[in-house]
């Protein structure tokens, strides 16, 4: 992996040329999404940063889907901590939210709380992966915490959700990322996932982790460039939790955005998808320029 040290903050913008609506064509389906989102360690939930971001999605479409990316809760994805932090700010999204596990989620040992909270929303008890279908696009709920055994099972699993699905667009989603500048050390642990997805033309995938906002460029599952075929990663560990710096930047890194909580908003059309990082209001003007943070572009499905 080629990296290099760069300063924290770096923006770059892309907006390729849309191809037309069909006529006919569906409404736009807009999701939000983020992780890493409900911390009322040091304050109470009202005033929390999961609050503020919160608050984001509820100014928008009242129908739109929400992916929350693992990490709901801190510091142990506990009951108490769904009950008296997540709840009160997320939680008036549950029912249209699509959730995904994180590493904090297990804190409790088998993320019974996570289970718990969600019910039947987040896909089999104990397995932590599902898909469906919306707005004419594949979602894939993936497992980015198992042990080796189970993730083959999931690896096995997704082939065939890959094959039998009939949509031309997919976005695949997990909490700890492929690639990523942020402090996490890289793993490769789900290399052979974005092999299969790659390999099925499959054109995103969100994770969180990394509390910071990234965009990337479109890749290979060996990091190689593949504009024609390749799968752009976001990463949205901005949902409210404290934000962390980026260590080594990743040579596809195309956006990069640490000092401001928000969530990207995605408009998924048939043939085609829009992408705008929504950062929270600032109290007081920003000193810089650099500090309004944004993120926009969008981009044909393959």
């Amino acid at each position: 992996m080629k990296r290099r040290i760069l300063p924290w903050l770096a923006l770059a913008a892309c907006a390729p040329v849309l191809a037309p609506a069909a006529p006919g064509a569906a409404r736009p389906l807009v999701v939000y999404a983020a992780g890493d989102i409900a911390d009322c360690r040091f304050s109470r939930a009202a005033y929390s940063g999961a609050a503020e971001t919160a608050a984001i999605i509820a100014k928008g479409d009242a129908s739109a889907l929400v992916l929350s990316l693992g990490d709901h809760t801190y510091p142990n994805g506990t009951a108490a901590e769904f009950r008296d932090c997540y709840a009160p700010t997320w939680g008036q999204f549950r029912e249209r939210t699509r959730p995904t596990l994180g590493n904090h989620e297990y804190g409790t040992g088998q993320a019974t709380a996570y289970y718990d909270y969600f019910g039947e929303l987040a896909g089999p008890r104990g397995r932590g992966y599902y898909s469906f279908d919306k707005g004419g696009w594949h979602f894939i709920s993936l497992n980015s915490h198992l042990n080796p055994a189970d993730h083959q099972r999931q690896l096995m699993w997704l082939k065939d959700d890959l094959a039998a699905s009939k949509a031309r667009c997919t976005l695949a989603y997990w909490h700890a990322p492929m690639y990523s500048s942020g402090g996490h050390t890289p793993s490769k642990k789900m290399q052979d996932v974005w092999r299969a997805l790659h390999g099925a033309g499959a054109e995103l995938v969100l994770s969180g982790h990394d509390h910071d906002y990234e965009r990337l460029a479109p890749m290979d599952a060996d990091e190689q460039p593949d504009a024609a075929r390749g799968v752009r990663q976001f990463v949205v560990g901005t949902g409210g939790a404290y934000l962390t710096p980026y260590l080594w930047i990743h040579d596809q890194s195309e956006a990069r955005i640490n000092w401001r909580t928000g969530v990207l908003k995605l408009v998924l059309k048939e043939n085609s998808y829009e992408w705008e990082f929504q950062p929270v209001e600032l109290k007081t003007q920003p000193e810089h320029p650099q500090q309004e943070a944004s993120d926009s572009g969008a981009a044909n499905c393959h």
